[in-house]
């Protein structure tokens, strides 16, 4: 069969991780962050305005209501970072809470160009905003943008949109703690997270009828074959949203139809799955508003304020660190 030309730009490690991915055993997996290209960057965006999906709009009213509420708590001079902004559309009403109170630098920190890109169209019109994105990995531009910042700024991290759901319970600790070293004492981090809610709600939100989420998830398969020279057949795979209910994570799979035997030039590997293997593609776990405080408390931070958004479930955090 033949292999699909390799595009002269590749996402540095890719190869490298698809590798590592797809020959785990005994499930194969993929890393949630390269579903978003510029393709799975927009099919995201037309996931959030999906009806099954509340996780966005919860977000956006809560910080419509809570935005002043919110920035009070904050020093008056303010950097902010955010780690995966996408479009940057929830984090408006931050933005223009601080900035009517002093110019603020905004760091949008996205391995997507894309989202980057759609960031400052979408944010550029507010007053006294400077924006200066990263297209780093989460703590390679969050270290950057700690060190660059004047002297006697407060820091602000954005962790928004439940992504630190896609970390299990220990990572997630984990990872809280590796923003912690990057951040001095009274910086803070305002985290998203997305509450349990009933089984059926939660697979709707990662399988819509429409098949939007579907296609996001197959666009990893697609990326993969346009990126790194892959002859994986979409047709061959179908998506698959499940909840587990001993991590209360929803866990999104692309299931083999049939046997299949793809080649990655890239990543000088070939793979076969049989009828039924699945790759593990994303986790979003499920949290309880109490859980924040002690898992907070276990990376360094004492939990300040907490805000939560009851029709659908949701919560933002005001983490300091100590």
């Amino acid at each position: 069969m033949t292999q699909p030309a390799l595009l002269q730009e590749v996402t540095p490690g890719f190869a490298v991780d698809i590798r590592a991915g797809l020959t785990k055993a005994p499930q194969k997996e993929l890393p949630s962050k390269y579903l978003y290209d510029e393709v799975g960057s927009a099919l995201f965006e037309v996931i959030t305005a999906l009806p099954e999906y509340g996780v966005t709009r919860s977000e956006e009213r809560l910080l419509a209501r809570h935005a002043t509420d919110i920035v009070a708590q904050l020093s008056p001079d303010v950097t902010v970072a955010e780690l995966g902004s996408g479009s940057g559309r929830k984090t408006r009403r931050i933005l223009e809470a601080l900035c009517k109170k002093h110019p603020t630098s905004y760091c949008p920190i996205e391995i997507s160009r894309t989202a980057l890109q759609l960031c400052r169209r979408e944010l550029g019109d507010i007053e006294r905003i400077s924006i200066v994105g990263y297209e780093k990995d989460y703590l390679a531009g969050l270290a950057e943008v700690s060190e660059k910042r004047p002297d006697g700024e407060q820091l602000l991290v954005l962790f928004l949109g439940s992504t630190i759901g896609n970390f299990g319970r220990l990572a997630a600790t984990r990872f809280l703690r590796d923003i912690r070293m990057m951040l001095k004492p009274g910086d803070a981090l305002l985290l998203g997270t997305d509450l349990d809610k009933p089984v059926p709600t939660l697979v709707a939100a990662y399988d819509d009828p429409i098949g939007v989420t579907a296609a996001f998830n197959l666009n990893l398969l697609a990326r993969i074959n346009r990126e790194l020279g892959g002859d994986f057949p979409l047709d061959a795979f179908e998506h698959v949203a499940r909840f587990n209910p001993e991590v209360r994570s929803i866990e999104m799979h692309l299931r083999a139809k049939r046997r299949v035997t793809a080649h990655v030039a890239a990543a000088r590997l070939t793979v076969t799955l049989e009828e039924g293997e699945t790759i593990w593609t994303e986790s979003s776990h499920k949290y309880r508003a109490e859980e924040v405080g002690p898992i907070a408390g276990d990376a360094g931070f004492a939990c300040a304020h907490q805000w939560i958004e009851r029709d659908w479930g949701f919560a933002e955090s005001l983490l300091v660190a100590r």
